[in-house]
């Protein structure tokens, strides 16, 4: 699970007082925005730190394994805040919650399978091209053009033909990126014909129900170990609630531009992790394109208009 939905609302900003005399019961705005940053880089640091522990379940569950176990981890979280009144939804309100699940259960299969071939670093970075491609492509201007040639460039260098390169595991980042944009477009759908956040809540039931047979075979054929439904259990818990939780209180703190600002760190995030918790050291031209497509989300951000 990726950050809380866009369209959650921000609190709108307060208006100054006319009295020039402090008013020492308000909140502190900078505090908040203090506080709101330092909650995104726990929820940061959590969402990468659990997708390299799921990944040490790898040898015993396998990427689907883990994902499952995440799936129902999301559910249980998401069913409990957002306490979706199934009953009352309507058909036309079901279709997009319905691919939504889809979407939602294939982007996290094809992240870790990524993430198992190529390492968290490069496959977060070729997942984090799906919400850049949705921001670039809604604008018609040329500093995001130019930050649109500079994250193609990065991705290039990062599929750049060599004997190494594992080009299914490339091909299972881009499929995440497709699937996060596809996320987010669905979410906005979802968020504008369900209430409150029981769309997102019905999705991940659905896609934990998805896996369900996934995780009975798996028991069945390859018994787990306790250490392996551990590591695959953080992994739900880091990755998904803590960064879902974190999200809803940091909307309500910082504002968007600061919020889609800090998200562009997680590669980079993903890449000091997975070097860190796995081993997995990135050579200086990868981390040149990682750097790069960073640069290109932060500059299209900072230059925007708010």
């Amino acid at each position: 699970m990726h950050a809380a939905s866009a369209e959650t609302p921000a609190p709108a900003q307060g208006t100054v007082a006319a009295s020039s005399a402090p008013d020492l019961g308000a909140p502190d705005p900078g505090g908040k925005r203090l506080a709101g940053v330092v909650t995104m880089l726990g929820s940061g640091l959590s969402n990468q730190t659990g997708a390299a522990i799921g990944s040490l379940a790898f040898p015993v569950l396998g990427p689907v394994g883990v994902v499952a176990v995440r799936q129902y981890v999301a559910a249980i979280v998401l069913m409990a805040v957002g306490r979706p009144r199934l009953r009352t939804f309507t058909k036309r309100q079901w279709w997009p919650v319905l691919l939504l699940a889809l979407v939602f259960g294939t982007m996290n299969l094809s992240l870790y399978s990524a993430i198992d071939r190529i390492g968290l670093g490069l496959a977060v970075t070729l997942e984090f091209l799906g919400p850049l491609s949705i921001a670039l492509a809604a604008s018609r201007r040329r500093v995001d053009a130019c930050c649109a040639l500079i994250a193609a460039a990065g991705v290039v260098t990062l599929m750049r033909p060599q004997p190494s390169t594992d080009y299914l595991g490339m091909g299972l980042g881009l499929l995440a990126a497709v699937c996060w944009a596809s996320y987010i477009l669905l979410n906005r759908t979802v968020g504008r014909r369900v209430p409150g956040v029981q769309g997102s809540a019905a999705a991940a039931g659905v896609s934990a129900l998805m896996f369900l047979p996934v995780g009975m075979v798996l028991v069945v054929e390859h018994p787990p170990t306790a250490g392996s439904v551990a590591y695959a259990l953080a992994a739900g818990v880091l990755s998904s609630a803590v960064p879902y939780l974190a999200d809803l209180l940091t909307l309500r703190r910082v504002p968007a531009q600061t919020f889609g600002l800090f998200m562009s760190v997680n590669p980079v995030l993903a890449a000091v992790v997975g070097w860190i918790v796995l081993g997995q050291d990135l050579g200086w031209t990868e981390s040149a394109a990682v750097a790069a497509i960073v640069a290109a989300n932060s500059l299209s951000i900072l230059t925007s208009r708010t």
